[in-house]
């Protein structure tokens, strides 16, 4: 199956409630004739699946239901929530039961009430409030799976009928307060668990809010108000002091400061002009824009953002399949457990009650929901803390990457520099005059876009500028015209030597701007008497926050390498001045990507920091690419994170929050296996009751929310 024929799915999905859920979920799709790729998000209850043009939402649909779950509509609503009544009237039948426990241990004695009340109360908790629980193990049972609905039914219908069993033939012990209390405190610990993922999705929720209802546009010079879903490209739109920007598009009238901090993580608003770009979602400031939209829905950069963070919320981590793996044989597992339990105290002498009463601890502890939520919402909330510091992860994969970096390799210009050379000096021939060097070279370049010519423009601003004709520009070596009767040529030494012309008497100052790292360009009349008129001397400037992302990442322990195809002199200039541990120079845009392969041979994970086309092969060559969004949209495309501002501090910010994110997952999954590791045992010899089992297990999964969502509060060192 070609990329191009791939469709992709996305589906959210009803009816989960642990890890081995998701597993099953998986698996089924997975055996649909055409599913390429089919992965279940637990946290955020979304199953995203790849596959042939022929695999519909009606064949996954089908398929999901024969796994006995559903699948929500794309246009359904929130259903109201009543658990919390629900979980008021289960406590409200099931403190009767726990008061004669919670009497004697605070009067002594014996305190019971009449059986018949006891079955009375626990009744409706057991067949109303446990309902879900048995639907679900009805689900698993069907089709031949288990989950944790299926152990809570187990374990509390176990209970509840040894109770029934007890009332015939010894009614002072009865266990239906255990049952009672199973359910409702499972009941409970979903209800936080899902109130908290809820919080892992805050990002996402408030990036959609960003997008505003309507648009004010000019059409046939008439005013209107329209919904922003009839927004065309090519629209003047008007926007108003304190609004939304309705789209993508640049300024045709007005000055004002823009805020984009929800969308690039820049807290200061951005000053604008005409001419400037603006993006979609972000806030007008003091005064009224006009703006011609560029891009409208899917293609503007907030929607392209909301996709990317909603597939990295919706990916898996490389160390996540050790997690399904176990989730995949747990429930298995555990239902052998009970039954060796049951036999080993029977064979040990206990009475069946014993028995039964310790299995069912076994069952209820054993609820691999801490498991299955582990890795997905730390993901989710690593994402989406990211996302509000203009940082995107496009990949759970590259954020589990970021963490194991050692090297970052850094391209030079656009990215450690600004990208905008300007005119550092001028060395004219004797007799030549320096102003008219410039006015002849900055006359030469009318036409061209080169970055040098932005240069000799800037700096020969306000001066009366001569018309240049049969302008050509030589590939790689410079630039010739006419002007007045003479030919002139501004260009590279080599196009000087082509010319015929002697470069030796400026070989002195060319060597000290070269050795500074400056580039090079000489003027030169070609005709009607050759001969060599001035040298300029070009530098690009650094990024003032490059120096400060370069400490920042040797405070984390990691290497930096520049990667530039610009001479070595200029280099040099630049390593020294930002402290980077090594260059490389002179290369071409396939040297780099031998270079990050050269580096990865050598055992180390390397990064690669670009923005531009050229630096594609060496961003996906990488184990990591990071990419300025103020860059190409092909080194977006091709990165593993995407950086929404042209700021080398969120490079360790990255790889620092990565890091904080898989030490997150890796304290979840501890958290969720030593819990059954230790669990499982200690209900099994009979240390833990019931009720103390079915409250360690909700709040298990709750720890492992509330635990991830402490990343919230990771900022940068």
């Amino acid at each position: 199956m070609t990329a191009s024929a791939a469709t992709e799915l996305r589906l959210g999905i009803t009816g989960m409630t642990c890890g081995a859920c998701a597993t099953r979920i998986e698996k089924v799709l997975r055996r649909v004739p055409g599913i390429a790729t089919a992965d279940v998000n637990l946290a955020s209850e979304v199953a995203v699946v790849t596959g042939a043009p022929s695999v519909t939402r009606a064949v996954v649909t089908k398929a999901i239901e024969r796994a006995g779950y559903g699948v929500r509509a794309d246009d359904a609503r929130a259903a109201p929530d009543h658990e919390a009544w629900f979980l008021l009237l289960g406590a409200v039948l099931t403190l009767p039961l726990l008061a004669p426990m919670i009497l004697e241990l605070a009067l002594g004695g014996m305190w019971m009430l009449d059986p018949w009340i006891q079955l009375g109360l626990a009744l409706p908790v057991q067949f109303g409030l446990g309902l879900p629980f048995y639907l679900g193990a009805w689900r698993a049972v069907r089709a031949f799976s288990g989950n944790m609905d299926l152990l809570v039914a187990l374990g509390t219908s176990a209970a509840f009928g040894l109770s029934l069993y007890m009332m015939a033939i010894n009614p002072h012990h009865l266990y239906f307060e255990s049952a009672a209390v199973i359910i409702v405190l499972v009941r409970l610990g979903k209800w936080l668990e899902k109130r908290a993922k809820k919080r892992t999705l805050s990002t996402l929720s408030a990036l959609n809010a960003l997008w505003p209802a309507q648009a004010r546009v000019r059409r046939d010079g008439i005013e209107r108000d329209i919904p922003l879903q009839q927004l065309l490209t090519g629209d003047v739109a008007l926007i108003r002091a304190g609004e939304r920007i309705p789209a993508d598009g640049k300024i045709i009238l007005g000055e004002s400061e823009i805020d984009e901090s929800l969308i690039t993580g820049e807290s200061r608003p951005r000053p604008v002009a005409p001419g400037d770009r603006v993006i979609g979602g972000s806030v007008n400031g003091m005064s009224a824009l006009e703006i011609t939209v560029a891009a409208v829905g899917a293609e503007t950069t907030l929607a392209r953002i909301i996709r990317m963070v909603t597939a990295a919320q919706g990916a898996k981590a490389p160390i996540q399949r050790l997690a399904d793996r176990v989730s995949a044989i747990f429930v298995p597992i555990v239902l052998l457990i009970a039954l060796v339990t049951v036999g080993g105290w029977l064979l040990a002498g206990a009475g069946i009650e014993t028995a039964l009463i310790n299995a069912v601890a076994v069952l209820v502890i054993a609820c691999p929901c801490a498991l299955g939520l582990a890795t997905p919402t730390a993901i989710m909330v690593g994402v989406g803390a990211g996302a509000r510091r203009g940082i995107l992860i496009r990949d759970a994969a590259a954020l589990e990457t970021a963490g194991d970096i050692s090297i970052v390799a850094f391209d030079k210009t656009g990215t450690l520099t600004e990208g905008k050379p300007r005119l550092l000096a001028t060395e004219p021939m004797p007799g030549v005059n320096s102003k008219a060097a410039l006015i002849l070279a900055t006359a030469l370049q009318a036409g061209s876009t080169h970055a040098l010519t932005d240069a000799l423009r800037q700096a020969a601003d306000g001066l009366d500028l001569p018309r240049a004709a049969d302008a050509c520009v030589v590939a790689g070596r410079g630039v010739t015209a006419g002007i007045g009767s003479s030919q002139y040529a501004l260009g590279t030494p080599k196009m000087m030597l082509e010319a015929g012309l002697d470069i030796s008497p400026m070989a002195g100052a060319a060597a000290r701007h070269t050795q500074g790292g400056a580039t090079i360009s000489y003027l030169a009349e070609t005709a009607p008497q050759p001969r060599l008129l001035a040298l300029f001397a070009f530098a690009d400037q650094l990024r003032p926050t490059a120096r400060p992302a370069i400490d920042a990442l040797h405070g984390l322990g990691i290497r930096s390498l520049m990667l530039t195809g610009d001479n070595k002199g200029a280099a040099a200039r630049i390593a020294a001045e930002l402290g980077l541990d090594d260059i490389r120079a002179e290369l071409l845009p396939d040297d780099k990507t031998h270079a990050i392969a050269a580096l990865k041979a050598d055992g180390a994970k390397v990064a690669m920091v670009g923005d531009g086309v050229n630096d594609a092969p060496a961003l996906a060559a990488a184990d990591l690419g990071l990419a300025m969004a103020t860059g190409t949209d092909v080194a977006i495309e091709t990165a593993g994170i995407a950086l929404m501002r042209g700021d080398q501090a969120l490079v360790p910010q990255a790889i620092g929050l990565a890091r904080a994110t898989c030490r997150k997952i890796k304290e979840n999954l501890a958290w969720a296996f030593i819990f059954n590791l230790l669990g499982i045992p200690l209900a099994a010899f009979g240390y833990l009751s019931p009720i103390i089992a079915g409250g360690a297990m909700a709040l298990s999964s709750v720890a492992v929310v509330t635990n991830a969502l402490t990343l919230n509060r990771w900022r940068p060192k």
